[in-house]
């Protein structure tokens, strides 16, 4: 994620200051997508390059049945 992306980010989630909680929700929304898909793109990453379960676990805060439910292969 570069800084304009992160720029971007911001300037959403700043949006809830707006008169209009609906567009607030709709920009907390896009927010919340993004980071799924970087957090799945750095989970990736991790796996790739040799990280375990428990690690990639213990750096999300979740339990490792959590994260490999999310982010392991389907059979």
């Amino acid at each position: 994620m570069d800084l304009t992306e992160v720029t971007a980010m911001l300037r959403l989630a700043a949006a809830d200051d707006g008169p209009d909680p609906l567009g607030a929700l709709r920009a907390a929304a896009e927010v919340n997508a993004e980071m799924e898909r970087q957090q799945a793109v750095l989970v990736r990453r991790a796996r790739v390059r040799g990280a375990t379960w428990l690690e990639i676990a213990a750096a999300l805060g979740v339990s490792k049945q959590a994260v490999h439910k999310k982010y392991g292969r389907k059979a």
